[in-house]
């Protein structure tokens, strides 16, 4: 018992020492103006939220259980983080779709418009 307790603890370190090594270079993009104010915001607000998550984790194990889910909490933050991922996937997607259609509409434009002269 004592022993599953720390290697959840040391998983828990690990993963606050990735995550701010992950901040870091993200202020350091930032500094170097690598990224906008906007994706630094959207990037804090998620590495924040993680670290939370992490540091709560027995918290969202209890809620989990009392919600009557047979997962632990990590399972279920894995479960919500894939969700999200695919919503990012379908959105880029369709933002990819719509840049294709546009560079197709200025192209046969500026085809035209060759053709014209």
């Amino acid at each position: 018992m004592r022993y599953a307790l720390c290697e959840i603890m040391l998983q828990q370190i690990i993963a606050l020492i990735i995550i701010a090594f992950f901040l870091a270079r993200l202020f350091w993009q930032k500094q170097k103006k690598q990224i906008g104010a906007n994706e630094f915001i959207f990037w804090l607000i998620f590495w924040l939220l993680a670290a939370s998550a992490i540091i709560v984790l027995k918290w969202i194990d209890r809620l989990v259980a009392s919600l009557g889910f047979s997962a632990s909490g990590i399972d279920i933050l894995i479960y919500i983080a894939v969700a999200v991922l695919f919503y990012f996937i379908f959105r880029l997607r369709l933002r990819l779709e719509k840049m294709e259609k546009d560079i197709t509409k200025i192209v046969r434009k500026i085809s035209l418009d060759d053709k014209n002269k």
